[in-house]
């Protein structure tokens, strides 16, 4: 079990470079399906819903591509959900996460009812949302250039949630090589390790990097009562990622903005950073941002020391899928 976050002395264990050599050599890979590679596009047009039947649903979602997208070449995919009662539109104008990252297309998902699986409020049962994102998908990788290896999920408040739901599943969740929840409504039981093994990622390392704000008064850094159900504190929910990635016991911890933002690191089977967590002493309920954005606009908050939208993209890029 990892320690506490709130024991900030703790230091990180240095893995040796002989020790990272001993370790068992990465597995080549999985490229998946790739029948989108070569079609035709129209030029680029981007804020348009794509919809398709999922478990008997019409979903929807938004995909905005590179600008110099080349439908030859392969490109990494990140999957986004939003939070409750926004849609993928909204999310892509608050997040601009597609700014920062022109090797990946970015598929904005719209959750039933604006919402995600999870919460004792959702339209859509785990199943449906699993479901739709496999449909996702798999209509994606059939209509653009994708390496299946380079898939990655992200999302805020109950989306961030259910991103922490999609990591817990072998089967949908094992498409994902990464996840990055952000101010994420982690509601029990559906993520606690302890009840029923409801957890059991696809594979025994899940990268994972997780922000949040101290001040968040919708999603408490310190669990309790949440609108939805019953949260964990942040610490106690990174803690069962540190056990399930067989992290060290300690963590590392680097100050940032003189000390309002704190970076917690864990070295996991021997590889460094494996889980992650920026706690934001100053923050709220809203996407991180250097800027000002919809979301901070709607808590009353300020910009934030640090920007999710550009740590996202570089953490997701460390990690591909294996076969």
């Amino acid at each position: 079990m990892a320690k506490s976050l709130f024991g900030l002395l703790t230091v990180a264990v240095a893995v040796s470079a002989s020790d990272t050599c001993a370790a068992q050599a990465p597995a080549a890979p999985y490229v998946g399906d790739t029948s989108g590679c070569g079609k035709y596009h129209l030029p680029i047009v981007n804020g348009i819903d794509d919809t398709i039947t999922s478990a008997g649903l019409k979903r929807t979602y938004n995909i905005h591509r590179p600008s110099d997208y080349d439908s030859n070449k392969q490109y990494g995919l990140i999957v986004t959900y939003p939070g409750t009662t926004e849609t993928g539109i909204e999310f892509e104008l608050d997040t601009k996460l597609d700014l920062s990252t022109p090797n990946h297309l970015v598929a904005y998902a719209n959750g039933v009812g604006n919402n995600w699986a999870g919460a004792n409020y959702s339209h859509a049962t785990p199943d449906q949302d699993l479901t739709f994102t496999r449909d996702l998908l798999d209509d994606v990788r059939k209509n653009y250039c994708i390496d299946s290896s380079k898939i990655y999920a992200t999302g805020i408040s109950n989306g961030g949630g259910f991103v922490g739901l999609l990591a817990c599943n072998d089967t949908v969740g094992g498409e994902f090589a990464a996840f990055a929840p952000v101010a994420g409504a982690f509601f029990t039981p559906l993520t606690d390790p302890g009840l029923n093994s409801t957890c059991t990622p696809a594979r025994p390392v899940t990268p994972m990097l997780e922000f949040h704000g101290v001040l968040d008064d919708q999603v408490a850094y310190n669990g309790g009562l949440g609108d939805g159900g019953p949260l964990p504190s942040i610490p106690t929910w990174l803690s069962w990622w540190a056990t399930r990635n067989s992290c060290d016991p300690s963590f590392g911890t680097e100050q940032i903005a003189n000390g309002k933002v704190q970076h917690l690191s864990w070295t996991c089977n021997g590889k460094a950073g494996v889980v992650q967590h920026y706690k934001i002493d100053l923050h709220k309920h809203d996407w991180p941002s250097t800027i000002e954005d919809f979301s901070a606009i709607a808590e009353g908050d300020t910009p934030s020391e640090i920007n999710a939208s550009d740590i996202i993209p570089a953490f997701f890029e460390q990690y591909y899928r294996p076969t």
